[in-house]
C-alpha cells in the first residue's frame, strides 16, 4: 500500500530512481524548491511503505480569467512501479485541487508528440489535444539526427467550472502554434 503525501524540500535527495527515466523532464533544485514554495498543494509524492519514491507529480495555477487554470509541470513514476494506476491517483487529486482551491477552469499539461504510450494514458483520464506547440521540447539525449526540437502536444482537461468546455476542441492536432506563442 502506497501513500500519497505532500512532496518535501528533502525528497529531492530520494527521486533519482525516478528521474532517470528518459522522457522525464529534469530541472534545476531551485526551480523545484520554487515550485514547493509557491504551490506546494500542488506537489505530490507517491511513496512506497519503504520509504523509496515511487512517483511524483508537481504543477501550479497560473492564467488569467477563462485561462486561469492548473498546470502539470511534470509527473513521472519510476519504471518498477508503472502501470500500478498511481500517475492517475496523482493526477486525479491535482485536479481536485486545482478545482476545489484554485478554482480553474481546465488542467493541461505539454506531451512530447512521440510519446504516445503517455498520450494514450492522459486521453484515457479524460484529457485532450488543445493544440500542437512546434518545437517545445530541445531533442533527447538518446536521439540522434534530425530535428533539434521536438513537437509537443497541450493536452486539456475541462474542470466543473467550464461549463461551456471552452477548454476542449475536437481539432486540437490540427492546430499549431510557435513555442513563443504558448504560456
Amino acid at each position: 500500500m502506497s501513500v500519497l503525501r505532500p512532496f518535501k524540500a528533502d525528497d529531492l535527495f530520494k527521486f533519482n530512481n525516478v528521474n532517470l527515466d528518459l522522457w522525464t523532464e529534469t530541472y534545476s533544485i531551485s526551480f523545484y524548491l520554487n515550485y514547493l514554495a509557491r504551490w506546494p498543494d500542488l506537489c505530490l509524492v507517491q511513496e512506497a511503505p519503504n520509504g523509496k519514491m515511487m512517483g511524483y507529480v508537481i504543477g501550479k495555477a497560473e492564467g488569467h480569467g477563462q485561462e486561469w487554470h492548473g498546470h502539470v509541470t511534470a509527473i513521472t513514476v519510476a519504471p518498477e512501479y508503472r502501470r500500478l494506476g498511481l500517475a492517475r491517483k496523482m493526477m486525479d487529486e491535482l485536479e481536485r485541487i486545482s478545482t476545489e482551491v484554485y478554482n480553474g477552469y481546465f488542467v493541461d499539461l505539454y506531451v512530447r508528440c512521440a510519446n504516445v504510450l503517455a498520450i494514450n494514458m492522459y486521453e484515457g483520464m479524460g484529457y485532450s489535444v488543445y493544440r500542437r506547440v512546434a518545437q517545445y521540447y530541445s531533442k533527447l539525449p538518446h536521439e540522434k539526427g534530425g530535428r533539434d526540437q521536438e513537437d509537443a502536444f497541450d493536452m486539456r482537461k475541462p474542470l466543473p467550472r467550464d461549463t461551456m468546455r471552452r477548454s476542449v476542441r475536437p481539432n486540437g492536432r490540427e492546430i499549431i502554434i510557435s513555442r513563443d506563442q504558448a504560456p
